[in-house]
C-alpha cells in the first residue's frame, strides 16, 4: 500500500447526506465536537453553509446518489473532499450496533482525522462523463421495461391456452399481434402497441449512444473486439472515466467484481462466488460479450481460446466460470488498450513475443 500524502487537518466534518436534510458534525484534532448541525441538501442551502466555514476543513461523505453533485460543489469552494467507498464505510458506521443521522456524521468526521484509508476513498467521474453515462442507464430501464412487459403478454396469452409465436424482442410488436386471442385483445394489445413504443425509444438511443462514440474516438479500439459494440465499448469508456487511477490493467476486474470472493481459514480455501462489487450493468454488458465470444459466432482469438480452457477444466460449472473468466480478461485488454493507445490484436500474446 502506498503511503497517504494528505495533510493531516485541525479540524474533519462529517457529512450524512440525506435525501431533504443533510447532518454535519466537526471534530477536532482532540476529539471535541465542534460543530453540529442539520442542513437542506440543496444547492443553494450547502453553497450559503460551507462558504463560510474555513477552508483548511476536511470534508467526508459517504458516496450515494447524492455525493458526485455535492462533492463537485465543496471541491469548488475550495474544501478537501473525501467521498467514502460505502463497502467499507458501512462497517465502520454500523460498527456499534446503533446507526442514525448523527452518528454516522460523527463517525464518518472521526475517521477523517487520522483513518481516512479504512473509508477506502473513491473517485466519482467527471460532470460530462455522469451526464453521458444517464443515457445509457436510461436505455437500460426501457430495455427492463420492454422485457417485463413481453412477459407479461406471453404470461396472460399461455393462461388461455394458446401460445405466442418465438421471436425477437426487437419484432414482438409485430409478429404478435395476431396470435393473440379474440378476449384478451382489450387487455393485451394495447401492451402489445407500448411494446412497440419501447423498441423505437432504445432504438433512438442506440442512434444517440452511435453519436456519442464518435466524441470518444477511443471507443474504436475497443470495439475492434469482437463481442464489443458501441454500447459496451462507450459504457465501459465512460464508467472507467479515467483509466490511469488504475495501477495495473488487472486491477480493472476486482473493480468491477469480476474476482472471486475469498474466505481462508487455516488449509480450507473454499470456492466462491465472484464478489459483484463495482458497476453491475457493465459487469453484466461485459458478462454478454463474453458469452458472444465463447458462442459459436465468436471470432478466433485469444480471449476465447483462454476460456474455452477455463470451461475444460471448471468442472460441472465449467462454462460459467469461463464467461466470468473471459469477461474478466476482456475488461483487462479493454483498459490496456485505453492506457497504451495500441490497436487490438486477436492474438495479443503472441504477438507482444514477436516483438520482443
Amino acid at each position: 500500500m502506498t503511503k497517504d500524502t494528505r495533510k493531516q487537518p485541525r479540524i474533519s466534518m462529517g457529512l450524512d447526506l440525506g435525501d431533504r436534510l443533510s447532518y454535519v458534525v466537526a471534530v477536532s484534532r482532540g476529539g471535541e465536537i465542534e460543530l453540529e448541525d442539520r442542513i437542506r441538501t440543496t444547492r443553494k442551502a450547502l453553497r450559503e453553509y460551507f462558504l463560510e466555514l474555513d477552508k483548511k476543513t476536511r470534508i467526508v461523505c459517504e458516496a450515494g446518489t447524492h455525493s458526485p453533485w455535492v462533492s463537485a460543489l465543496l471541491e469548488e469552494l475550495g474544501f478537501e473532499v473525501i467521498v467514502a467507498n460505502p463497502s467499507q464505510a458501512g462497517r465502520a458506521l454500523a460498527a456499534n450496533g446503533k446507526k442514525n443521522d448523527r452518528l454516522d456524521a460523527l463517525t464518518l468526521a472521526t475517521l477523517g482525522l487520522d483513518s481516512v484509508r479504512l473509508l477506502r476513498p473513491i473517485q466519482h467521474r467527471s460532470q460530462e462523463a455522469q451526464n453521458h453515462l444517464a443515457l445509457i442507464r436510461a436505455r437500460s430501464c426501457a430495455v427492463r421495461m420492454r422485457s417485463q412487459a413481453i412477459n407479461s403478454v406471453r404470461g396472460l396469452v399461455k393462461s388461455s391456452g394458446e401460445r405466442l409465436p418465438s421471436c425477437s424482442s426487437s419484432s414482438f410488436h409485430r409478429k404478435v399481434p395476431e396470435g393473440v386471442p379474440a378476449e384478451l385483445q382489450d387487455a393485451v394489445l394495447p401492451l402489445i402497441e407500448h411494446i412497440g413504443k419501447l423498441t423505437s425509444l432504445i432504438r433512438a438511443y442506440d442512434k444517440k449512444i452511435e453519436e456519442y462514440c464518435d466524441k470518444y474516438p477511443e471507443t474504436r479500439r475497443l470495439r475492434a473486439i469482437g463481442g464489443v459494440g458501441p454500447l459496451v465499448a462507450l459504457a465501459f469508456l465512460l464508467t472507467i472515466d479515467d483509466p490511469k487511477r488504475f495501477r495495473r490493467s488487472r486491477a480493472v476486474g476486482p473493480y468491477l467484481g469480476l474476482v472471486p470472493r475469498q474466505h481462508e481459514s487455516g488449509e480450507r480455501s473454499p470456492q466462491l462466488r465472484i464478489t459483484r462489487a463495482g458497476n453491475s450493468y457493465l459487469r453484466q454488458l461485459l458478462v454478454s460479450s463474453a458469452h458472444y465470444i465463447l458462442g459459436p459466432f465468436g471470432d478466433d482469438c485469444e480471449l476465447r481460446l483462454f476460456g474455452q480452457r477455463v470451461g475444460c477444466r471448471g468442472g460441472p460449472k465449467g462454462k460459467k466460470r469461463a464467461v466470468t473468466a473471459v469477461a474478466r480478461k476482456l475488461a483487462v485488454v479493454m483498459h490496456r488498450l485505453l492506457v497504451t493507445d495500441e490497436p487490438y490484436h486477436p492474438f495479443y500474446s503472441s504477438k507482444r513475443r514477436q516483438s520482443a
